[in-house]
């Protein structure tokens, strides 16, 4: 529907990755999922708030993989994805980018790892961006206006900063994919399901930003029978 332009957007909620994969699907989760269906394109994960935005340069795979993942072409490309972004859908005319580094200290000089130097400065240069900077501080540098976005280069290094700052208020969105795409930034919560006390705002968040988005777009698609929350 999205493809035919009959939706403005996609709002996903969560899914459990095991039982995902145990209903026969092999991609690692949503994302990789509606890029294939979109014409296997390329794509990135945002995660946004009012306070901080992360953009992934790897996602879904064993930390121990990552070093070889993360390549000069990889980290250009998220970074045009995420350049892209910033200017079309929150109208910010020259974006800001920072790398966030692989190794602690950004390598100190190659001391503590050689990634930094030869892969993560050449694709900086390239996107004529900052870094790389260590990560226990460029999402602080962020936070406090000095970056528009901050490229991490692996899931958890990510995901815990935009966590640490906006748990509960932060949204995923898919870049590169033909249509807008978001999601809450949890996951299914299977230990408190059935409970009553699950917290509803991220996936209110992930509504909201899908509609302003939308509106930005200018998107002129119909949700055909939607009544709205509580209907």
């Amino acid at each position: 529907m999205a493809l035919a332009g009959e939706v403005a957007a996609v709002v996903t909620a969560p899914i459990e990755k095991h039982a995902f994969h145990l209903g026969g699907y092999t991609y690692p989760g949503h994302t990789e999922f509606l890029a294939a269906l979109a014409g296997n394109v390329e794509v990135a994960m945002m995660l946004a708030s009012d306070r901080l935005r992360v953009v992934l340069v790897t996602t879904h795979i064993p930390l121990k993989a990552v070093p070889a993942a993360v390549t000069t072409e990889k980290v250009v490309t998220v970074g045009r994805l995420a350049t892209g972004a910033l200017v079309d859908w929150w109208r910010i005319p020259v974006p800001r980018l920072a790398i966030c580094a692989l190794n602690p200290h950004a390598g100190e000089a190659g001391m503590f790892g050689t990634e930094d130097g030869e892969i993560l400065a050449p694709a900086a240069k390239a996107l004529r961006c900052a870094g790389p900077l260590p990560a226990d501080t460029v999402f602080v540098r962020a936070m406090r206006g000095e970056f528009d976005a901050v490229l991490a280069p692996y899931h958890d290094v990510g995901m815990t900063a935009i966590k640490v700052a906006s748990f509960g208020q932060a949204v995923n969105i898919t870049l590169g994919l033909p249509f807008i795409r978001t999601s809450p930034d949890h996951g299914t919560a299977l230990d408190i399901a059935g409970k009553g006390v699950a917290d509803p705002s991220s996936m209110r968040e992930a509504v909201r930003l899908a509609v302003e988005l939308a509106t930005r777009r200018g998107a002129r698609g119909q949700v055909s029978g939607f009544r709205g929350p509580g209907t």
